[in-house]
């Protein structure tokens, strides 16, 4: 099915505009910033900062590494490489070398034994980052709104406090895109994230700050949230692992802005971290009660898994042709797993994939199951009070005078243009559960499918303004509603990061999470920056 020809001519314009938008502001922001002596941040000395945290707790617990020693490890890495990278915005330092002596204290104290001390606290004593859009008790809470600048969290979100009973220790809060609404992390408020393997290069957003907090071992583990890819994309591009959850597993409460609509059904809260032993201990903890729906206690056979892959989306024009380094990447996992693992692998070709793009637009503008309308972007730029006007504000940044970025002006202008009516919605929700069905029976309970993360490696900086669709290759599973691992495969030639995308059946995160783990032992996983 095509989309009507009015509809193309429609996103043919806002693509163009997208472009131009792009080229004004690739001309008209400070692309020289900071001059740095290297393009990537220096590798990673201390032993200390190449464990996992499932081993980092072990050791603590075991009362081999001291809490405290750790902790000092990671600020001593912050202090030397945050300058660059811009990663974390706001350090709590003094708190957490206080609680990390705390924890030394009570295992000195109390004689547990290894056994009780992990069921009670799998995370003991290990560094935590975490994106700012979340409430983390004592930090700013602002998602890089301006008028937002001085909101400080009383209390943690719902996740962040799991992981503190767990044992994990915040750092600090890392940064994000305004209002979490664009893949490049870069706001008014705490400026521009850079990559650690190149820092010309994007970070990805919304959870950037994330991605490369992580990435250049500034922390163990990470929180990031997922309305189109803000968890995949950034992972991607900073060589890390990310997990999309199924809905409705993980707590989305405690985050700002607050989805609306049926975007309820497609933001999702998950773990981000180097290492893929940590994703299932982490999505154990982060799920709360939430657990129930999922089944990660089951033994999953590589051999018994029904590979499926798609080099790229089928040929949409308003998206980038997928690099060719991605597609060999891809490649050399499909002849691994079909020549070393013996397992079934099947080529396929879903046609209605190249309409992601109008599909999660379609979806993102639907009502809720209550009946509530999406939260319109313009009032949340002005933090649910007066509305911009998004002209005035073009006008102003043209000069230099608005608080705003111009991602976010430009998608407050084309917000009412990339809304359907009525009769569009029905034949793009038609196709949408279409794809749904298709993709959801092929995957049955056994199956996983392999899919790029992105169209292209990380883009320099503000190129993302002349390529705004991008995104579509990790938000199609946000409007499916499918479980997703981004996996990294290595760095290509100009040292950085591939990866592709594990795709599930619905409430299957375990074989997408077992997955990940088979790829880090056969392809090497995280790759340190710096080393390349």
């Amino acid at each position: 099915m095509s989309p009507p020809f009015s509809a193309r001519i429609q996103l043919l314009l806002l693509w163009t505009l997208g472009i131009l938008i792009g080229l004004v502001g690739r001309a008209a922001l400070a692309l020289g910033g900071p001059k740095f002596a290297s393009r990537t941040t220096q590798p990673v000395t201390e032993p200390l900062l190449l464990l996992s945290g499932v081993r980092l707790a072990k050791l603590i617990r075991q009362r081999k590494v001291k809490c405290i020693d750790v902790v000092q490890a990671y600020i001593k890495r912050i202090k030397d490489v945050n300058p660059m990278i811009n990663g974390i915005v706001k350090y709590r330092f003094e708190a957490a070398k206080k609680e990390a002596h705390a924890v030394d204290q009570r295992l000195a104290e109390k004689q547990e034994d290894e056994a009780t001390l992990e069921k009670k606290w799998p995370f003991l004593g290990v560094p935590l980052t975490v994106k700012e859009s979340f409430q983390l008790q004592g930090m700013p809470n602002s998602s890089g709104l301006m008028s937002r600048r001085d909101a400080i969290s009383k209390t943690d979100a719902t996740v962040v406090a799991l992981l503190k009973e767990a044992g994990a220790i915040p750092l600090g809060i890392t940064n994000c895109s305004e209002l979490c609404m664009w893949y490049e992390s870069s706001n008014k408020i705490y400026g521009r994230s850079n990559n650690p393997y190149d820092l010309r290069h994007i970070v990805g957003g919304s959870s950037g700050g994330e991605g490369c907090t992580v990435a250049a071992a500034c922390s163990v583990i990470g929180v990031g949230s997922d309305i189109g890819g803000s968890i995949r994309m950034p992972a991607f591009f900073n060589g890390i692992f990310g997990h999309k959850p199924s809905p409705g597993v993980v707590s989305n409460e405690g985050q700002f802005p607050v989805a609306g609509g049926a975007q309820e059904q497609f933001q999702c809260t998950g773990p981000m971290c180097r290492y893929a032993e940590d994703l299932t201990p982490m999505l154990r903890v982060m799920a709360g009660s939430g657990i129930k729906k999922l089944k990660l206690d089951a033994n999953v056979h590589l051999k018994d898994i029904k590979f499926y892959w798609m080099e790229h989306d089928g040929g949409s024009f308003l998206m980038s042709k997928v690099d060719q380094d991605l597609i060999l990447a891809q490649r050399k996992v499909v002849a691994h797993l079909e020549t070393m693992l013996g397992a079934s692998v099947q080529h396929v070709k879903l046609k209605k994939m190249k309409y992601s793009l109008q599909l999660w637009i379609t979806m993102m503008s639907a009502k809720g199951h209550d009946g509530k309308e999406p939260v319109k972007f313009v009032d949340l730029l002005g933090d649910h009070g007066k509305p911009i006007n998004p002209l005035w504000e073009l006008m102003k940044w043209c000069l230099g005078l608005s608080v705003y970025t111009i991602p976010s002006i430009g998608l407050a202008l084309l917000e009412e243009k990339l809304k359907y009516n009525n009769e569009k919605y029905k034949k793009f929700k038609a196709v949408e559960e279409s794809l749904r069905k298709e993709l959801v029976e092929m995957l049955s309970d056994d199956g996983v499918f392999l899919y790029p993360s992105h169209p292209t490696v990380a883009p320099k900086h503000h190129v993302p303004l002349t390529r705004p669709f991008n995104f579509a290759y990790t938000g199609i599973f946000n409007v499916l509603g499918l479980p997703v691992t981004q996996c990294p495969l290595g760095l290509n030639a100009e040292g950085l990061p591939l990866g592709i995308q594990v795709v599930a059946g619905p409430f299957n995160d375990h074989l997408t999470l077992a997955v990940a783990q088979y790829f880090e032992k056969t392809f090497g996983g995280w790759v340190c920056p710096g080393k390349f």
